[in-house]
C-alpha cells in the first residue's frame, strides 16, 4: 500500500485534530482514499506525526461521527462506504480496478516518554483470570440478560465503599453510574445537564473533555491558572455554571489543589442551586509526597460536585470501566430518562471488577504499582536536578509525567525536534491547551510510567546531552 502523508502545521492556530480531520475527509471525498481502505491506527498516526495519541484519536472520532470512516473491533479504522453521496470533485470509474493506497508509516522511536502507558506486564493477569472464570461458572440465564443502564448494584456498591475509604467521597450506591470511559460519561452528562451550558475550564486541560463538551454543543470559557490550579477570581468574572477541574492531579500542568482554593471553589458553586463542579479525580492513585487531600466531594455541602474516575489509568487502558457520582438532584433527572440509555460495560467485566474490589485484590494491585512507579519517579527526579540549569520540573509530587519548563530559551518546537533526532518522543503542552492566544510554548511532558528504568536512564542521558547545545 502507498504512504498517507499528512502535513500538519503546529504553529497554526487551527487545532491540529481538526487538520488531521480535514486532510483525512478531503482524500474520502476525492476518492484518494476508497471504502473499505484501512486508515493508520491512532497510535501508528501519533507516532508518525510525532503529536499525542489523544489528538490523532480525536481526528478519527470526528470523521467516525460524521460517516467518513467506521472502526471495526479489533482491527482498526476503515473509510467507510458512502453510496449516494456526491462530492464536487470528479468521481473516479467504479470499473477502475480498486488499488489500497494506505500504509502504516510509523517512526520508530528508541524511547517514549508516553503519557497514556502503564507499566508494562504490570497487570494482574492470574487474579483477572481466576474471577473471569468464578464469574463465568456461576453465571446463570439471568447473567446474560440486558443489565441495569446504571450499572450493576455489586459494582456499585463495591464502588461506593472504595472511594469512600480512598478518597472520602460520601454517596449512596443509587448515586453512582458505570460507563464505558470518561469521555461515555461526560456525553451522558450532557444529556442530563441539558442544551445550552457554558463550561469554564483550564487554559491547559484535558483535551478529550474539551472536545467532549464541544460535540455536546456547550460554550467554552477559558480560566488563568497559577502555580496552584485554577485561578477562583479569573472564574468568578465569567458567566458559566459549571467548571471542569482536576484538584487532585491536574492533567497536563501536574499541580495540586490547595485545601483553601478547593474551599473557595466549592463557595463559588455554593452561590446559586444551577452551578455544579464536575471534579475529574485523574491520578488521585499515585502521590509520592504527603497524605492525599480529600476529595472535593467530601467537602461538599450542597449536591454541587459531580464527581468522576477510572479504572483504565490504574489497572490497563483497555478495562473501560469508568464510574460517574452525580448529586441526587441530578440522578433523579437521570432516572427520569433512564429508559433512553443502555449500560455500555458487560455484566461480566462489572462483576469481575466488582469482585476485585471487595476481595482486597485493586488495594494490593495498587500498592505494587505505587511501589514500581516510586522508583521511577525517584529516577526522572534525579536527572531532572541535574538539569535545572536549563529547565525547572512540576507535578513530582503525584501522577506518573512530570512538565519542565526550560529556561534556556529552548521552546516547545525546539525541545521536540531535538529529542527527536536521537530517537525519543517528548510531548508538548500546546497539544493540550484550547487557548487560541496563548503564548510561544517552553514547556514539554515526559510520562514514564510505560518505560523500564533502563530505558528512563538511557534516555535522559540523550535529553541532556541534546538539550544542553
Amino acid at each position: 500500500m502507498n504512504e498517507l502523508i499528512i502535513f500538519i502545521d503546529k504553529e497554526s492556530k487551527v487545532p491540529i485534530y481538526q487538520q488531521i480531520y480535514e486532510f483525512i475527509k478531503k482524500e474520502i471525498e476525492k476518492e484518494q482514499l476508497k471504502p473499505g481502505d484501512k486508515l493508520p491506527s491512532s497510535r501508528a498516526l501519533s507516532r508518525y506525526l510525532s503529536i499525542s495519541r489523544s489528538t490523532a484519536e480525536l481526528a478519527y472520532d470526528q470523521l467516525a461521527s460524521e460517516g467518513y470512516i467506521e472502526a471495526m473491533p479489533c482491527k482498526g479504522y476503515y473509510v467507510s462506504q458512502l453510496e449516494g453521496v456526491y462530492f464536487s470533485d470528479s468521481r473516479l470509474s467504479k470499473c477502475q480496478e480498486e488499488k489500497p493506497i494506505v500504509q502504516e508509516r510509523v517512526k520508530k522511536y528508541f524511547h517514549d516518554f508516553a503519557l497514556n502507558e502503564i507499566a508494562r506486564g504490570s497487570f494482574p493477569y492470574n487474579v483477572w483470570q481466576k474471577l473471569s472464570k468464578q464469574v463465568l461458572a456461576e453465571a446463570d440465564e439471568e447473567f446474560f440478560q440486558l443489565g441495569n443502564p446504571c450499572g450493576e448494584d455489586g459494582i456499585r456498591q463495591a464502588v461506593a465503599e472504595y472511594l469512600y475509604r480512598s478518597r472520602g467521597v460520601k454517596c449512596k450506591r443509587e448515586q453512582i453510574i458505570i460507563g464505558a470511559g470518561n469521555d461515555y460519561l461526560l456525553m451522558l452528562l450532557g444529556t442530563i445537564l441539558g442544551a445550552g451550558q457554558t463550561v469554564a475550564m483550564e487554559v491547559a486541560t484535558y483535551i478529550s473533555a474539551y472536545y467532549d463538551f464541544r460535540h455536546i454543543g456547550y460554550d467554552i470559557e477559558q480560566i488563568k491558572q497559577d502555580e496552584q490550579g485554577l485561578d477562583i477570581s479569573d472564574l468568578e468574572g465569567k458567566s458559566a455554571n459549571i467548571v471542569y477541574v482536576m484538584p487532585s492531579h491536574q492533567f497536563p500542568m501536574g499541580m495540586i489543589m490547595p485545601l483553601k482554593r478547593r474551599m473557595a471553589l466549592l463557595n463559588w458553586a455554593e452561590k446559586s442551586q444551577e452551578r455544579y463542579i464536575i471534579e475529574d479525580d485523574y491520578d488521585s492513585e499515585f502521590r509520592y509526597k504527603g497524605q492525599p487531600i480529600p476529595s472535593l466531594q467530601g467537602f461538599d455541602r450542597n449536591g454541587s460536585v459531580i464527581y468522576m474516575g477510572t479504572f483504565s489509568k490504574s489497572l490497563a487502558p483497555s478495562v473501560r470501566v469508568s464510574y460517574m457520582v452525580l448529586p441526587e438532584k441530578l440522578m433523579q433527572r437521570y432516572l427520569n430518562e433512564k429508559y433512553l440509555f443502555s449500560v455500555t460495560v458487560s455484566k461480566a467485566d462489572q462483576k469481575i471488577l466488582e469482585l476485585f474490589l471487595r476481595e482486597g485484590y485493586y488495594e494490593k494491585h495498587l500498592n505494587r504499582m505505587r511501589k514500581i512507579y516510586k522508583s521511577k519517579h525517584d529516577l526522572m527526579v534525579k536527572h531532572l536536578k541535574e538539569m535545572q540549569e536549563i529547565c525547572v520540573f512540576h507535578g513530582e509530587n503525584a501522577g506518573v509525567h512530570f512538565v519542565l519548563e526550560f529556561v534556556n530559551g529552548l521552546t516547545e518546537k525546539m525541545a521536540i525536534e531535538r529529542a527527536d533526532s536521537v530517537g525519543i518522543q517528548v510531548y508538548g503542552v500546546s497539544e493540550y491547551c484550547i487557548s487560541t492566544n496563548r503564548k510561544r510554548e517552553n514547556k514539554v511532558l515526559l510520562g514514564y510510567a510505560g518505560m523500564e528504568e533502563k530505558k528512563i536512564e538511557e534516555a535522559m542521558e540523550l535529553l541532556k546531552k541534546v538539550w544542553y547545545k
